[in-house]
């Protein structure tokens, strides 16, 4: 229980009408949620408006409405808060409510359209190689210490997000890495967490369904360097394109990393395989299990990260040597018959370059590579024909199947992504729409030495058809057809 004058100092006010000392029992932004004692923020979200529930929580029990309109009609046993955007008040009420969980963690986020996932969850592996505590927030699973929590967004609401800060804290953790998602950042689910650090990976197209243009897409995932503190420290890719303009208004400590340019971490890659690299960061050579140019820069943003939270040069450098990938990141699988197949979670168009120039880089002409690769439903179309077209570019043969089709039907997801294809490409590509049975072709094709990519669900176990999520897993099936080889 918490006064609510309590929670309004965290927040800026417009207007209150009634008590500020009455008790809160909770803070809720779910009409549903609501009960006795509550406190209800009343968020214009991008479907919903919350302002259209205030009637329905004022027989709820609610004691307090945060709200940026006041309804026509006052309830005398209900206090009023008006402010100007309820979505940033949320996340200051969520962290006081909380007792300001992250100002008790070295919390780093880290955006970017790819690399978020695999950044954050080796600097959460870092600190704990460290031996300190450590929590982590992201999309294949959070982690309270050693505990692992499913999760179903990137970045959570910003009650469940300080809700497991808190447990986080409750548990020892002195460090916590989480994802910060474009999506999070524009809703404000953010708003009231201090970071020590923020990380920038990389931006291309995507969520595009959501921002409708690059530059309100770029935009999001710069307000989240633009709200950094000063003590904090910001580290951008600055072979990205926009990777100095990220940084252009952030209060915090400027630091880079690259692997073209002079920059504050330099990394360069000395040899790479399927199973590994061998890497010279700052001049000081580490092998990591990690391959590909993409994952370079995701261990130089983990490395000049960990050095600018403090820690050790050399110490940091050995536990580098001691990470594995993060599950359905470049996760490699070889059959009796000399196949080697990787799943990975690449879903945007530079994903798949990015991976698809790794595996090239390493085969070469030694062997073909097959890619099986589809585009979700009911997302950002432009960028499937984008998908299937730098897909055939970099494979020697192509099969384009289902990825989580949603409310679509998956052919005409197929159809979309074959406008990107010229004849040359098409001659040497496959429309299945059943994902098991376009791997399964995948590897009926394949022979001893040839590369397949099973790209863009990565760590997902299901299949979303007709909002029913059916269990899918491209590694459960991978290594069940290669068992029968």
């Amino acid at each position: 229980m918490k006064k609510l004058s309590e929670l309004l100092s965290a927040i800026t006010v417009e207007e209150v009408i009634g008590n500020e000392e009455v008790m809160i029992s909770s803070v809720e932004c779910d009409s549903r949620r609501v009960g006795l004692g509550s406190l209800f923020v009343a968020i214009k979200g991008t479907t919903v408006d919350g302002h259209l529930f205030i009637p329905i929580v004022t027989v709820g029990g609610v004691v307090a409405i945060v709200c940026e309109e006041l309804p026509e009609r006052l309830e005398s046993t209900i206090t009023y808060v008006k402010v100007s955007n309820s979505a940033v008040a949320l996340g200051f009420l969520a962290s006081q409510w909380y007792d300001n969980p992250s100002r008790h963690l070295k919390l780093v986020g880290v955006t970017g359209t790819n690399g978020k996932t695999t950044t954050a969850s080796l600097i959460y592996e870092m600190a704990r190689l460290k031996g300190y505590k450590a929590g982590l927030i992201s999309t294949v699973c959070n982690y309270i210490d050693d505990v692992a929590e499913p999760t179903t967004q990137t970045t959570p609401d910003a009650l469940t997000l300080n809700a497991l800060l808190r447990r986080m804290v409750d548990a020892g953790c002195t460090y916590a890495a989480m994802e910060v998602s474009s999506h999070a950042a524009h809703q404000h689910r953010i708003s009231g967490l201090h970071f020590a650090g923020g990380i920038f990976t990389n931006l291309t197209r995507d969520h595009l369904d959501y921002h409708k243009t690059v530059e309100a897409y770029l935009d999001a995932k710069k307000s989240f360097f633009d709200n950094l503190p000063k003590t904090a420290f910001a580290l951008t890719n600055l072979d990205d394109k926009v990777g100095e303009v990220m940084l252009q208004n952030t209060l915090a400590v400027r630091r880079s990393y690259s692997l073209r340019e002079p920059a504050d971490f330099n990394c360069r890659v000395i040899e790479s395989r399927l199973d590994g690299m061998l890497l010279s960061l700052n001049g000081k050579e580490v092998e990591v299990l990690f391959t590909g140019r993409f994952n370079a820069y995701n261990l130089t943003a983990v490395y000049g990260a960990s050095i600018l939270l403090g820690w050790d040069v050399e110490e940091t450098l050995i536990n580098m040597s001691r990470l594995i990938p993060v599950a359905g990141r470049f996760q490699s699988f070889r059959s009796k018959t000399g196949v080697t197949a990787i799943v990975d979670y690449a879903h945007t168009p530079d994903a798949v370059v990015n991976v698809l120039s790794a595996i090239r880089d390493i085969v070469g002409s030694k062997g073909k590579i097959l890619t099986v690769v589809g585009a979700g439903g009911n997302r950002d179309k432009g960028k499937r024909p984008i998908m299937a077209r730098e897909a055939a570019l970099r494979s020697d043969r192509l099969i384009l199947t289902s990825d989580n089709p949603r409310f679509e039907d998956p052919m005409d997801i197929l159809h979309d992504m074959e406008e990107g294809l010229d004849n040359r490409a098409k001659a040497m590509s496959l429309c299945i729409a059943d994902r098991r049975e376009a791997i399964k072709t995948a590897v009926a094709l394949a022979e001893e030495g040839d590369v397949i990519l099973i790209a863009g669900k990565g760590h997902e176990d299901y299949q979303e058809i007709q909002g029913v999520k059916h269990h899918f897993d491209d590694r459960e099936v991978v290594k069940e057809i290669f068992s029968t080889l």
